[in-house]
């Protein structure tokens, strides 16, 4: 049996997919969870930390998208304290960073594109 793409399901944590890229795409796909998992391949981060470097991601989505990621096991939360403040810190687990490969995949080919078909702007977004 392949294990690609063909027609096959194939099931995790109880839920069916039809294919390994459609899994894939519901653990690390959306417009943000790629990008939560970037910059938290280097270092664990505290949400503040998140949020100053993604301006542009509401924080009601970050804090879905990143209890998402935790949920499915690529994001881990420590709480420090108990309390009030508390501290928060996101991070990698290893199974997240078994997918820092492709984001440095992702990341080499978008640089690629836009080298060949569009430009690098500094400042803010429009």
């Amino acid at each position: 049996m392949k294990t690609e793409c063909v027609g096959d399901y194939v099931k995790l944590k109880g839920k069916t997919y039809p294919c390994t890229v459609s899994l894939t795409m519901d653990l690390v796909g959306g417009k943000w969870k790629a990008v939560i998992l970037y910059h938290l391949k280097d270092e664990a981060k505290r949400y503040n930390e998140l949020r100053k470097e993604m301006p542009s991601v509401t924080e009601m989505t970050l804090s879905l998208q990143l209890k998402q990621l935790e949920k499915d096991g690529l994001v881990s939360r420590k709480v420090h304290g108990k309390k009030p403040p508390i501290k928060v810190v996101y991070s990698l687990t290893d199974f997240g960073k078994s997918f820092v490969p492709v984001l440095e995949a992702i990341t080499q080919w978008g640089n690629k594109v836009v080298s060949e078909k569009g430009e690098f702007v500094n400042g803010q977004l429009p």
